[in-house]
């Protein structure tokens, strides 16, 4: 009958529907049969977020005033020349990063109490010193920066010894900030972050540099016709860039997310997001560092005090004064950096780099703060409240400072940093020695060799940055000082050094048998350690 036919049509209409729904159930059962493979494997957005915030406070170092001025020196004296260096000493700055957050998740403690636990009591203590020196330098580069961006703000009305007593006020945002949470205050720092990105980015857009010379400095490591003043800035970019007390900072925050230590896929799926996290934060760092350099290469290579002289006289500058009238190469610096910017580029340039400067000098300022309180837990397991423990090391950053504000000019002041970025590079070994020594890989000695040789590599760019500096001084008073120092600092590193040659298996360095190391935890395990 045509309603039978009309029936068989329809059943065969829904054939496919049928097969197709039969496909997917199937589909579906596979998929629920590897969802616990799948969920471990596949990329999560929601995951990233959940672990993100460590790796951004840690970036903040990237971006403190010492590394905005060691990038527009680059700019300055080497042009676009010296651009594949930073993009060296951030890849670099990654890869130690990573030892330290590893550090962190797989032991659930981070760097300073695992020294705590296998360093004898005087070493202990001397690398406390050395490393709290290298966070009391950081504070007073950022005490540095934020005065002179208050200075450069305010048209000179604040003076820069007052702009030095404005920054006490950092400990009562800190401290305000610091009672809503870790999340809020990562939000925070994200803020700031935001705010340099487009302060900087204002000026790389306004100045709108060569972007073909960008890309050819980036990606090709030459320098020709670099002379000594171009290989010292090169070194002073790896000084500048990797911070020992950040090495310290990143395995303690990384602590802040639940973690289930027992469970080794759990351990190695924080490790794959915080390393993720990592790269973003560093990537974004390393793009803000590009601005600045490409600014003043493009505006500033190869000019004299007397052509930013008559610029700064034409647009009726008030700080026209600080460039000589000469033909000699053209010298720059925090301030100065500001000054030309708005002779060339109108008041909108200096006011939007002080505002830039004055954010990575609040940032960076808290993560000092913090790296300062995990050091001291860890090192002495000493509990102080925050306040107590912001107000020493600010009080210790303030009061060089200040004589040097008071009594000398912005030059003298901004000169410090060069000072402190020797301090830093001194205190690196401090940090890096450690972190190899406690992450070593038991089943892999390529990679052990290689981050051996990385660390060695960088340690030697420093210490050449730091006989540069001291040679420069012209003084055989501090050269006699400085060699008897230098007797006293190698000896305590090449202790350091036996340390992690016996924890690298050279077991035969261990004459008394008594040196004990936790077994490699980049293997995603948690080890035992011993007490």
């Amino acid at each position: 009958s045509k309603s039978d036919e009309e029936t068989n049509s329809d059943e065969l209409r829904r054939v496919p529907d049928l097969i197709i729904r039969h496909i997917l159930q199937t589909y579906l059962a596979i998929l629920n049969d590897l969802s616990p493979s799948l969920s471990r494997n596949l990329f999560s957005f929601r995951k990233l977020w959940a672990f993100t915030g460590p790796g951004f406070l840690m970036s903040i170092a990237y971006l403190d005033p010492g590394n905005i001025e060691s990038d527009l020196q680059s700019g300055a004296r080497a042009g676009f020349k010296l651009l594949w260096v930073l993009l060296g000493a951030t890849i670099i700055g990654l890869l130690l990063q990573r030892l330290a957050a590893r550090l962190g998740v797989v032991t659930g403690m981070h760097l300073a109490e695992v020294c705590n636990r296998h360093y004898p009591t005087v070493p202990r203590i001397i690398l406390w010193l050395m490393v709290e020196l290298a966070i009391i330098g950081s504070d007073m580069q950022e005490v540095i920066g934020c005065a002179i961006a208050l200075n450069l703000l305010s048209v000179g009305r604040i003076p820069l010894w007052a702009g030095v007593l404005i920054t006490i006020i950092d400990t009562f945002v800190f401290l305000f900030l610091d009672k809503y949470g870790l999340r809020k205050l990562e939000a925070f720092f994200g803020f700031l972050i935001t705010i340099m990105a487009l302060s900087f980015g204002y000026e790389y857009v306004r100045v709108a540099p060569d972007q073909a010379e960008v890309l050819k400095g980036m990606f090709l490591p030459y320098c020709s016709g670099c002379g000594p003043t171009q290989l010292e800035q090169a070194v002073g970019i790896v000084g500048a860039v990797i911070m020992p007390h950040n090495i310290y900072l990143h395995s303690a925050l990384v602590k802040s997310r639940d973690i289930n230590r027992a469970n080794k896929k759990e351990v190695k799926e924080a490790n794959k997001y915080y390393f993720i996290e990592s790269s973003i934060a560093l990537f974004i760092s390393f793009l803000i560092n590009v601005f600045v350099v490409a600014v003043f290469a493009e505006a500033f290579y190869g000019k004299t005090n007397m052509e930013v002289s008559l610029q700064c006289n034409e647009t009726g500058s008030a700080h026209s004064k600080l460039f000589p009238a000469n033909n000699e190469t053209l010298e720059v610096d925090i301030y100065k950096g500001g000054v030309v910017l708005g002779c060339f580029f109108g008041p909108a340039a200096l006011y939007i780099w002080a505002i830039g400067i004055l954010a990575a000098g609040q940032s960076s300022t808290m993560t000092g703060t913090y790296s300062g309180q995990f050091v001291m837990e860890g090192f002495l397991n000493l509990r102080w409240s925050r306040f107590a423990r912001v107000l020493l090391t600010r009080s210790i950053a303030i009061f060089p400072t200040l004589l040097v504000a008071v009594f000398q000019d912005v030059q003298h002041l901004t000169g410090m940093n060069d000072f402190l970025n020797v301090l830093q590079s001194m205190q690196l070994p401090f940090a890096l020695i450690p972190i190899l020594t406690f992450t070593t890989l038991a089943d892999s000695g390529v990679c052990t060799i290689g981050g051996g040789l990385l660390i060695l590599v960088v340690c030697a760019i420093n210490m050449y940055f730091v006989v540069v500096y001291v040679t420069a001084l012209n003084s055989t008073v501090l050269y006699v000082f400085s060699a008897l120092l230098s007797i006293a600092y190698l000896s305590f590193v090449c202790y350091l050094v036996w340390r992690c040659l016996i924890a690298l298996g050279v077991s035969r360095l261990d004459f008394r048998g008594s040196v004990q190391y936790p077994p490699a935890v980049l293997m995603d395990e948690q080890p035992e350690f011993d007490s």
